[in-house]
């Protein structure tokens, strides 16, 4: 075995170090969020939790400020998931992380998932009939084969 094949980075080696979870607010992303803190916890692993910022939304094209409005989300994001965690923290115990990437779900994901060294993702379905023609987020993470990808309904 060569030097360099001994000190290569290889993910998953003793189970999963880092989860992401993609949230919105949605029903199904705090769905998946929940399954992924039940990962996390059972894995011992740290839970990443990533709301992607839209860098435009239909409203800034009727003026609209978009940052404060993305913003207030991620707040509202952040507040709920801390008062979920106070909760919770008799029953288990999670290493959890919130972060907020710009851009569009897809790439915000892929993004948070190659710098946060996910070892895997989990997202909630979509709950849009448009996706079925022009494919999910979760489909096209799944398409994008690097790192196991669980979709929660």
């Amino acid at each position: 075995m060569s030097e360099q094949q001994r000190h290569q980075f290889e993910r998953g080696t003793d189970g999963p170090k880092v989860i992401v979870a993609g949230i919105d607010g949605s029903e199904s992303s705090m769905r998946a969020a929940a399954y992924a803190a039940g990962l996390a916890r059972r894995q011992n692993a740290t839970l990443a939790l990533v709301y992607v910022q839209p860098l435009m939304v239909a409203g800034a094209a009727l003026g609209a400020p978009v940052s404060g409005t993305t913003g207030d989300v991620a707040e509202s994001l952040i507040n709920e998931i801390r008062t979920s965690t106070e909760r919770m923290k008799d029953t288990w115990d999670v290493r959890w992380e919130f972060h907020t990437f710009p851009g569009d779900p897809y790439n915000g994901l892929v993004t948070a998932a190659d710098e946060l060294k996910a070892d895997a993702v989990v997202v909630g379905a979509s709950e849009s009939a448009g996706h079925r023609i022009i494919g999910s987020v979760a489909v096209r993470l799944v398409k994008a084969g690097r790192w196991p990808v669980t979709v929660v309904p």
